[in-house]
């Protein structure tokens, strides 16, 4: 995704916040510029919640108060990106291994933005290999039921989630029921929550490219 898109889609994006909100805030390169345009109307808010803790380390560093979800009785808006997104507004995410927090502060809030270029937009699911974070003891279980279900499961190699879980990246699948399979996948015992959102998709959708922002919603 070109620095230029990112930019556009940030600065869109900050055109949704409106006065004392507290911001949901992702994680990764898209949500990074997201981040970098909303420190300057930091007057403009009253905190933020990230969903990892390098989102938060930066933040912090544009001087934003960052609040955990635990301290926020209710949250307006959250803004990440996206691996793949479609234009039902389902998404797989999680190639920065924040899936789980990031799947938490989505549910809590309001209004959930995404924003990414448009190359991230497909017809279906699955080229991206699907991340699905699971505890330790279950690696090898959770493959084994990720293979019955058509999928071709690798462990990531030395990546441990800020919840101390193993990420299970898996290949060639071919994802026409979103919600059915996010939740088949969630069902297996020892899984924490894979990178599907279609159970609670985005809300909006903004797509950086050659020509602007295209804006999608339900």
């Amino acid at each position: 995704m070109s620095n230029t898109a990112k930019q556009l889609v940030a600065e869109a994006a900050i055109e949704f916040i409106e006065w004392d909100w507290i911001i949901g805030v992702g994680t990764g390169s898209t949500a990074n510029c997201f981040i970098d345009e909303l420190a300057k109307i930091k007057g403009k808010i009253d905190g933020a919640v990230a969903s990892s803790d390098a989102s938060a380390a930066r933040l912090k560093g544009h001087g934003i108060r960052v609040l955990e979800l635990d301290q926020v009785n209710e949250l307006p808006i959250y803004v990440d990106g996206a691996d793949e997104a479609t234009k039902h507004l389902h998404l797989i995410k999680g190639g920065g291994a924040a899936l789980t927090r990031e799947k938490i502060v989505a549910a809590a809030s309001e209004l959930f933005v995404c924003i990414a270029d448009d190359t991230k937009l497909v017809p279906v699911l699955g080229a991206f290999p699907l991340p699905v974070e699971v505890i330790p003891m279950a690696k090898s279980y959770v493959a084994r039921q990720l293979v019955k279900l058509g999928g071709n499961p690798t462990y990531r190699q030395g990546v441990v989630t800020d919840n101390g879980n193993y990420i299970l990246d898996v290949h060639d699948l071919k994802i026409m029921d979103p919600i059915t399979l996010e939740t088949q996948i969630n069902q297996i015992a020892g899984v924490v929550t894979n990178g599907l959102f279609a159970a609670r998709p985005a809300d909006v959708l903004l797509l950086g490219g050659p020509n602007g922002v295209n804006r999608i919603t339900a």
